[in-house]
Order: C-alpha cells, then structure tokens, then sequence
C-alpha cells in the first residue's frame, strides 16, 4: 500500500547536470512506491537531449518558463512558458531549449527515471570536483544503464525527427 508523502521545499536531492544546470528529484520510487517520478530542472539555453526512447516510463514535461522545441515521433512542436507535452514510452523523442534559461517540471510514470538522473548527475550534497562535469557520452551511458535507448544526437530547432528513428 502507498502512504501518503509530503516533499517539502528545499529538501529535494539536488544534481549538478550538463552545462551548469541542476536537477531536483522532487518524488522517487521511494515516496511513491514506484508509481511516479517528479524531477524539477533549472537548465541553460541550448540544453538539448540526445533522441531517445524510454521502455519502462511515459514521460510528461511542463515547461514552467522558457521555450523549447520537442519531438515525439514524427510531431514537432514549438513550446512556451506554461505548455506541457506527453511523451509515451516506446516513441522516440528529444527537446531543445531555446531560451537563456528554462524550468521543468518532468513526471514520469512509473517511477525509474530518477536512477538516470541520479547515474550521470553529480549529487550536490557531497563536494563536487573542480574538474567534474557531466558530459554527453556520461548522458547516453547513464540512459542506456537505466532503459533508456539512445537513437542518435539532439535535434536543432528547425529539425524533423529522422524517419531511420521511426521505423527502429
């Protein structure tokens, strides 16, 4: 049986991730008993994900604030501050920021996705290296140990998704 849980602010796990960005594991498998992942992100503009298909979660983003281009499938869209995208498991998809900054909110269902954040972050409640950083090949690494199937790089914003992806 799940019991309820309350997150409080400021008590999140805290991920230093690519381009000085950070990720915030709100709710985890954990708290849910594996039903949904809540991660919140406060990334930089460009920040970009390779194409990709999850196994195991759909995957649902609002974008709080910021623009961004998604992809889900051979769909495209252009999104603002306050839009929110579904993206179901077994389809390919990426996103690219375009913005200075952004911030998302990303549930996933079920839980799981948070082990990927968790494999390729650096968690920041212990010293971070001068030298660390989270890089692309450390991203796909981390995805593909927690299933996740990298098909190719991140899109550019004037980008179709690559029918090689949808017919894999």
């Amino acid at each position: 049986m799940t019991l309820p849980y309350l997150a409080r602010a400021g008590t999140e796990q805290e991920f230093a991730w690519t381009g000085g960005s950070v990720q915030r594991i709100i709710l985890d498998a954990n708290a849910t008993d594996g039903r949904l992942a809540l991660i919140h992100q406060a990334v930089r503009g460009g920040a970009a994900s390779p194409v990709h298909v999850h196994a195991h979660e759909d995957e649902t983003i609002v974008l709080l604030s910021g623009t961004g281009t998604f992809w889900a499938g051979d769909q495209r869209w252009e999104l603002t501050s306050g839009d929110t995208v579904f993206l179901p498991r077994n389809v390919p998809h990426t996103y690219v920021l375009t913005s200075e900054e952004a911030e998302l909110l990303t549930i996933c269902n079920p839980a799981g996705f948070e082990d990927f954040i968790r494999a390729a972050g650096w968690n920041l409640s212990v010293a971070k290296p001068e030298d660390w950083v989270v890089d692309m090949q450390a991203v796909i690494d981390a995805a593909e140990a927690t299933g996740q199937r990298v098909l190719g790089p991140p899109l550019g914003p004037g980008d179709a998704m690559p029918r090689r992806y949808l017919d894999d």
